[in-house]
């Protein structure tokens, strides 16, 4: 069984090139790494949640809100990044609630009873952080009008953009790349606040993988986040860094979900 890679988090069309960069120089460091078994390409093919089961998994990144639920079983945190992007931090990051330039809101509570987009109720930078903004707010399980799941930022973006929603929880990193590489597809939106931060995404590997692969994982993505070669393709990622982490970093993320949960507002709705 050979082994498989996916980096599909920030895998935009335009991104392709820099991330099979980065990906060639992460492979060149396991390698260095005596990991022999290394995909030369990733998998683009399959729907990363089928990746993320797929036993013959080696690295992937995933959104924090999965790795903590639906894929707890089979994924483990291994490294994160950090990004050069507005409502980024070193190893965090947050989501920009956009609403359009021409959109009288000042805040939050201005939009009840509107229309919000969410990429998905499993995502953290879509549904959960604007799910825990706004529970306080909720009432009787409810704030929005209606909610549209768009399957992608990029799908709420232009939703909010067209008319067709009134908000979006657009992931930070994913925003800063939009306007860097498709700004059309942002000019007319505005950044009416931020959710709270969590860590970014993380490289993961599989759950079952030894203790001395992970490390071997882990010390590979950061001599690849330090190599000159990969150095413009990090560039074009907006990818700063990659330090050491684990699941346990994570745990803010389900906390968020309970908290609502705990005002009586368990669904974005």
């Amino acid at each position: 069984m050979s082994a498989v890679a996916a980096l599909a988090m920030y895998d935009l069309p335009e991104l392709r090139a820099a991330t099979d960069s980065w990906w060639h120089a992460i492979a060149r460091a396991l390698r260095a790494e005596g990991l022999a078994d290394v995909p030369p390409a990733l998998d683009r093919a399959r729907p990363v949640q089928t990746i993320w089961r797929d036993p013959a998994l080696l690295l992937t990144q995933t959104c924090g809100y999965p790795l903590m639920h639906e894929f707890a079983d089979v994924l483990s945190a291994v490294a994160v990044p950090s990004y050069a992007a507005e409502g980024c931090a070193a190893g965090r990051y947050r989501s920009a609630f956009v609403v359009r330039d021409d959109d009288p809101a000042v805040g939050l509570a201005d939009l009840r009873g509107r229309r919000a987009a969410a990429n998905g109720p499993d995502s953290q930078s879509g549904c959960n952080v604007l799910r825990a903004a706004v529970a306080p707010l909720a009432g009787a399980g409810r704030f929005f009008g209606a909610v549209v799941w768009s399957g992608a930022h990029r799908a709420s973006a232009a939703a909010v953009r067209t008319g067709a929603a009134d908000i979006a929880a657009i992931d930070a990193v994913t925003f800063a790349l939009l306007r860097r590489y498709a700004p059309a597809e942002v000019d007319g939106l505005r950044v009416l606040d931020w959710s709270a931060e969590a860590p970014a995404l993380p490289y993961a590997t599989r759950r079952d993988a030894d203790a001395e692969t992970r490390a071997r994982i882990t010390a590979a993505l950061l001599n690849a986040a330090e190599h000159p070669d990969a150095a413009a393709a990090r560039a074009g990622l907006l990818l700063t860094a990659v330090a050491p982490i684990d699941d346990g970093a994570y745990a803010a993320i389900p906390a968020m979900r309970r908290t609502a949960e705990r005002l009586g507002y368990p669904e974005l709705a």
